[in-house]
C-alpha cells in the first residue's frame, strides 16, 4: 500500500537553490536541509549544467517539505504564489519580516505582503487579524481592513486601536 505524501513545493532558481535554502531554514523554526542532488554528464545537452552542480534541494521550513531546483533562468516568481506564515503576536511578525525582507524588493511590500532577494512573495499575518476581519460586527472588521489596506509591514496594536475605534484610519505602520 502506498504511503500519502504532504504536497511539497519545488522552487524554481536559476542558480541559487542552495543559498536560498539555507538562507530559508536560517530563519524558520523546525527547519532542515535534506538531501542535495547533483547534475551528472547524463543529460548534460538539455540541462546544460556542469556535473557536480547543485539539481536540487530538500528542506523543510516549520515542518513543511520543500524542494529548491536549479532549472535555470527560464522562468521566475511571481506574486500569484505566496507563501502565508501565520504569527501569534508582534515579535513574530517583525521576525519575519524582517529577515525575510532583507534584500528583497521594497516597492512590492503592503498589507502584510513581501518580495524576499529571491523574487519568492510571503505574507506576514498576525493570526489576529483573521477574527478581526471575519468579525460579524461589519463596523469593527472594515475599520481593521481599512488600517491593514494603509500598511506594509503589519502593526497588531494600531490594528486593534482601529478595529476598536481608537485610531483614525491611515495611521499604521509603514
Amino acid at each position: 500500500m502506498a504511503t500519502t505524501r504532504p504536497i511539497t513545493p519545488c522552487l524554481w532558481f536559476d542558480t541559487e537553490a542552495e543559498e536560498a535554502a539555507r538562507f530559508y531554514t536560517s530563519i524558520f523554526k523546525n527547519s532542515k536541509i535534506g538531501t542535495i542532488s547533483r547534475y551528472t554528464e547524463a543529460g548534460r545537452e538539455v540541462h546544460g549544467r556542469p556535473a557536480g552542480s547543485v539539481m536540487t534541494v530538500e528542506f523543510e521550513l516549520n515542518g513543511q517539505p520543500f524542494t529548491a531546483l536549479n532549472g535555470g533562468p527560464q522562468f521566475k516568481f511571481n506574486e500569484a504564489i505566496s507563501f502565508q506564515i501565520m504569527c501569534k503576536d508582534q515579535a513574530e511578525v517583525d521576525h519575519y519580516w524582517n529577515k525575510l525582507s532583507q534584500g528583497g524588493d521594497p516597492n512590492a511590500q503592503q498589507c502584510g505582503w513581501l518580495k524576499d532577494k529571491y523574487g519568492l512573495s510571503w505574507q506576514v499575518v498576525p493570526t489576529v487579524l483573521l477574527d478581526m476581519l471575519t468579525d460579524s460586527n461589519r463596523e469593527k472588521s472594515d475599520r481593521a481592513m481599512e488600517a491593514l489596506l494603509q500598511m506594509k509591514k503589519l502593526d497588531i496594536a494600531a490594528l486593534e486601536r482601529a478595529y476598536e475605534g481608537r485610531t483614525p484610519v491611515g495611521s499604521g505602520r509603514r
